[in-house]
């Protein structure tokens, strides 16, 4: 079978296609015949060599993956049963889902939901679903749209977009904050963005504290512009920490801990438990389903265009998802 493989090369880890046995995969109880995948900055990351994913090497990259179940030791599953794979340490010490055929442990696998098909659980993917569950985070700490605008980061992102549009669809008001508001604009306010700015306009020139300029925020860069957004939430207000694009180092105060009663929310899609996992992919498939999915999925590709991808990806020049048909 085809997939693309992290191996150490002079200049460190790379992706490329090998031909790979069933038998060289890492072990589990279940056999799928993968379909689809799709490509994340984590993946990105770990073709180009830009971050050091895979933390054992040869290893198939990919982190996201669905397709039909072709063996299964596992009673919960059966052969032609389509499932889906996202995270669960796939393309860490798992190999991943940028392969014709995955095998996983069975704990790892979610049941297709009524209302995906294998395509749009790709177009989700990791981003959707990570989306979803920063939003459901809020939601179970008291955020409401009565609370104010939430600030999204990484707005062109595939994470970014979805958020938007997710919390539009749940009555709140996003504000995207990107540096792409003139090339992208008009699509995000399409998605639902109420407001759209730069990074620059949320800066706090070092201040731990400014203006409640917002009822809460989902935040994929980390670093300063998570300090900022901490400082400029309102009283109760809750911040969502799903990536660290810019930094993984955050350097603040607790002043907007204790003075105003900011939470900050860790989210970790990759090993979020199995009972949260089936209903938030359960509430994709229905009502938190974006309406503009094909929209924000704007490409499927073949492996073979993988790694140009991940490069455009690493430099700022990709938007929304790219969907992997791994029949091309």
């Amino acid at each position: 079978m085809r997939a693309i493989r992290i191996h150490d090369t002079d200049d460190g880890p790379r992706g490329r296609i090998d031909e790979v046995s069933l038998d060289a995969l890492t072990e589990g109880d279940v056999v799928i015949k993968a379909h689809f995948s799709s490509l994340n900055y984590k993946d990105a990351l770990a073709i180009t060599g830009a971050g050091k994913i895979a933390r054992q090497r040869p290893l198939n990259a990919g982190i996201d993956v669905a397709g039909v179940v072709e063996h299964s030791d596992d009673g919960r599953f059966a052969p032609g049963d389509e499932v889906l794979v996202t995270g669960w340490l796939l393309s860490e010490t798992r190999d991943g889902g940028l392969a014709e055929t995955v095998r996983v442990p069975g704990f790892c696998v979610t049941p297709l939901p009524d209302g995906l098909d294998l395509w749009e659980a790709m177009a989700l993917g990791t981003a959707g679903f990570t989306a979803a569950m920063a939003i459901k985070r809020l939601r179970d700490n008291f955020q409401s749209p009565e609370h104010g605008p939430v600030a999204v980061t990484g707005a062109t992102g595939g994470v970014g977009m979805f958020a938007i549009e997710m919390l539009a669809q749940a009555g709140f008001s996003p504000v995207a904050v990107t540096r792409r508001g003139d090339e992208f604009g008009d699509q995000l306010s399409a998605l639902g963005a109420t407001e759209i700015v730069s990074p620059d306009e949320i800066d706090l020139g070092g201040k731990p504290m400014g203006a409640e300029r917002f009822g809460g925020a989902i935040d994929a860069l980390g670093g300063a512009p998570l300090a900022h957004l901490l400082g400029q939430t309102r009283q109760f207000g809750n911040v969502a920490a799903i990536g660290l694009a810019a930094s993984p180092k955050l350097e603040t105060m607790v002043v907007p801990f204790i003075l105003r009663g900011v939470s900050l929310l860790g989210i970790n899609s990759v090993e979020c438990p199995i009972e949260w996992r089936e209903t938030i992919w359960q509430s994709l498939a229905g009502p938190g389903k974006p309406a503009h999915l094909r929209d924000i999925a704007h490409e499927t590709i073949g492996l073979d265009a993988v790694e140009a991808r991940c490069h455009a990806i690493i430099e700022g020049k990709h938007n929304g998802r790219t969907v992997v048909d791994l029949a091309r």
